[in-house]
């Protein structure tokens, strides 16, 4: 692996810390806890840019290169490259468009990304409990599974109450990932306060390598 979780945690931390801050001193009357996955994916990747990593966006699983059309096929949420090299298009592999530092995407890290909240604007969420469970363990799965992808990690994203809820809710999560022989490792784990809007006092970030089932 070329970079430790260590890291990307510390760079994805370091971003969305700071746009809550921004949206702070703009007095906004939303907070970073009322965008959604979608509108949080391209802060992320600005502070994985910002670290220095090269970043591609919905990359399809090289399980999933058979597939004839580009459009076909299930995607990754981002694919990180070091020293901001680009990443090696199948397509142009040993042809005169293949970039000569392109990074092959077996050495890459396959990074899957959720965001999930306990409140919403209307109040308690209560998609909540299904939100965290459900897709999350199937990214894991999807990651582990591919014999195409080598070092791979799950960046969980989750605004809650407080640390007890949210250490308790994610102990459960890692539980039941872990009965179901899903390979998840230790996580690089992150707290970060932010101003209480919606009902929540923090946000808590958690990347998880993912290990071959």
């Amino acid at each position: 692996m070329y970079a430790s979780v260590t890291d990307i945690a510390d760079a994805v931390e370091s971003g969305l810390a700071a746009h809550a801050r921004e949206l702070d001193a703009e007095q906004a009357v939303r907070g970073i806890d009322a965008l959604d996955e979608r509108a949080l994916h391209p802060i992320i990747e600005q502070s994985l840019r910002a670290a220095g990593y090269g970043v591609a966006r919905e990359m399809r699983y090289p399980a999933d290169r058979a597939h004839r059309r580009a459009s076909e096929g299930e995607r990754c949420d981002f694919v990180l490259t070091p020293d901001a090299r680009p990443l090696l298009v199948e397509a142009q592999r040993s042809t005169l468009f293949d970039p000569p530092d392109a990074v092959d995407p077996e050495d890459a890290f396959w990074l899957e990304a959720k965001v999930v909240a306990q409140f919403t604007e209307e109040g308690a969420n209560r998609n909540y409990a299904s939100q965290l469970l459900a897709p999350v363990r199937q990214d894991v799965a999807k990651l582990s599974k591919d014999r195409g992808i080598l070092h791979a990690g799950l960046l969980l994203v989750l605004f809650t109450r407080d640390e007890i809820v949210a250490n308790h809710d994610l102990a459960i999560w890692e539980d039941r990932c872990l009965r179901k022989g899903l390979p998840i490792a230790a996580p690089s784990c992150r707290t970060v306060p932010i101003t209480n809007r919606l009902g929540h006092e923090i946000f808590t970030l958690r990347l998880y390598p993912v290990r071959h089932s």
